[in-house]
Parts: C-alpha cells; sequence; structure tokens
C-alpha cells in the first residue's frame, strides 16, 4: 500500500461520511420495511416512521431503490464500489430472506461481513485507492480480528429487543441459548478482546487500560443489569468502544 497523506484522507472526510450513509440509509429502510418488522418495531421503537405511520411500505421501498441506485452510482466514483454491492447482497439476505431471522450463527455472520464491508469500503473512499488485502498481512488481519470481534459481540443489540424478537419468531442468541447464558459469552469475549486488540497493534499502557476498562463495562453490564432500557445503554457503550477499536492503528 502507498504511504498515507493524511492532509488528503482529511479533504475526503465527508465523501467517506457520505458514503457511509448512503449505503447505510437503504439497509435501515430494508430493515424496517417488512410486516414482521413493523410489527417488532410497534414494541420496540414506535416511534420509527413506518409503525408510526408517517411513512408507507410502498414509499419505504421506493426510498430504498432510490438510495440502493445512488449508493452504487456515487461508490463507481468515489471508490468502495465492490463493498457497496456486496452491502446490496449482504442487506438482502439479511432483511428479505432470513438471515437476520433463522439462526444466529447466521445473522452474527451477516452482521460481521457487513462491518467489515463499512470499514473497508470507507477506507478505500478515504485513500483514495483499491485496497490489495493479499498485501497487506496487518490489513487483512487485523480485518479478520475485527470481523472475529463482530460475529462473537454484536448480540448485544439483541438483548434489549427480546420481546419484540420473541413475537416475530426471529432466533437471536439471548432467546436461542437463553439470556443468562448469552450474557457470559458476551463478557467473556469482551474480556478476550479487550485484551487482544490493544495487544495487536502493541499500544502503550495507557490505551490497553482504556480499552480493557471500555470492554469489561460492557461485559460487567450485560451481566449485572438485565432491562432493557439497562440494556440499551449497554449496547451505547458496546458502539463506543467498537469506535475505540477502530482507532487503536493511529494510537501506536
Amino acid at each position: 500500500m502507498t504511504s498515507v497523506k493524511h492532509g488528503a484522507v482529511l479533504l475526503r472526510a465527508p465523501i467517506v461520511l457520505f458514503w457511509v450513509l448512503i449505503n447505510l440509509m437503504p439497509f435501515a429502510i430494508n430493515n424496517q420495511a417488512s410486516p414482521l418488522s413493523i410489527a417488532e418495531d410497534s414494541i420496540n421503537k414506535p416511534w420509527r416512521p413506518l409503525p408510526s405511520g408517517r411513512l408507507s411500505r410502498p414509499q419505504a421501498h421506493i426510498l430504498m431503490v432510490v438510495f440502493y441506485a445512488v449508493a452504487q452510482f456515487f461508490s463507481s466514483l468515489s471508490g468502495g464500489l465492490r463493498q457497496s454491492l456486496c452491502l446490496v447482497f449482504l442487506g438482502m439476505w439479511y432483511n428479505r430472506f432470513g438471515g437476520a431471522d433463522d439462526e444466529p450463527v447466521i445473522r452474527s455472520g451477516i452482521n460481521a461481513l457487513g462491518y467489515i464491508c463499512f470499514l473497508s469500503g470507507a477506507m478505500e473512499v478515504a485513500l483514495d485507492v483499491t485496497l490489495a488485502l493479499y498485501h497487506s498481512f496487518y490489513l487483512l488481519s487485523w480485518l479478520g480480528i475485527i470481523a472475529a470481534i463482530i460475529f462473537t459481540t454484536v448480540h448485544s443489540q439483541d438483548f434489549s429487543d427480546q420481546e419484540g424478537d420473541a413475537l416475530r419468531g426471529r432466533r437471536t442468541l439471548p432467546l436461542v441459548l437463553g439470556d443468562s447464558p448469552s450474557r457470559w459469552v458476551l463478557a467473556i469475549w469482551m474480556s478476550i478482546w479487550g485484551i487482544v486488540c490493544p495487544s495487536f497493534w502493541g499500544a502503550a499502557l495507557p490505551t490497553r487500560i482504556l480499552g480493557l476498562a471500555l470492554a469489561e463495562c460492557v461485559g460487567l453490564r450485560s451481566i449485572m443489569y438485565r432491562n432493557s432500557v439497562r440494556d440499551k445503554t449497554t449496547f451505547f457503550i458496546w458502539n463506543v468502544w467498537i469506535c475505540f477499536v477502530y482507532m487503536l492503528p493511529l494510537m501506536v
């Protein structure tokens, strides 16, 4: 990979942000537009446009198609086209063909691939180059670690939605394995990744302590606080920790 020109990357930040948003929007619409999703959101998130009646299903479908088309066109100009196309496939599998509902392993796997598509696509747009993963051991290894993190811990989002997920017959890890075992799975993996991620980059001690503290906060909260409101806060902290993990290469 060529050397990174930080000024050029900073100038492309608005393009990166737009790429992420234009690829995220059709997935989010697709995720909320099925009858089962609307029924679930009427319990978990009644403020959303579809369950609140502010947007109809036909209108949502039109918006989804338009956003997908704009995303592909923009990606063909900005970079990240491969990832954008993969996100269309993953979004359809997840939202329309049972990927989010049938098995926890498939659900987590699609989430992991989706995160990698967003991450590597945004990198391509920021660097204005096509990533050649086979040329960089560290990049390929790091993306593999990120995928493993998502696969093993993304079910932290499911604890607060168990009532709605059960209503629509969705087989999330807390509903299949059980609430308490799933929380322990999360806590154990958070402890592991809290050590592995800073160690991979040889981070300084303060960075290691901060990363482990955030990871343990997620793990301990998932075990100690077991209600929908607290679970949403725990998932928010999980997202903060994910942002920290993304920034680790800049901290060494």
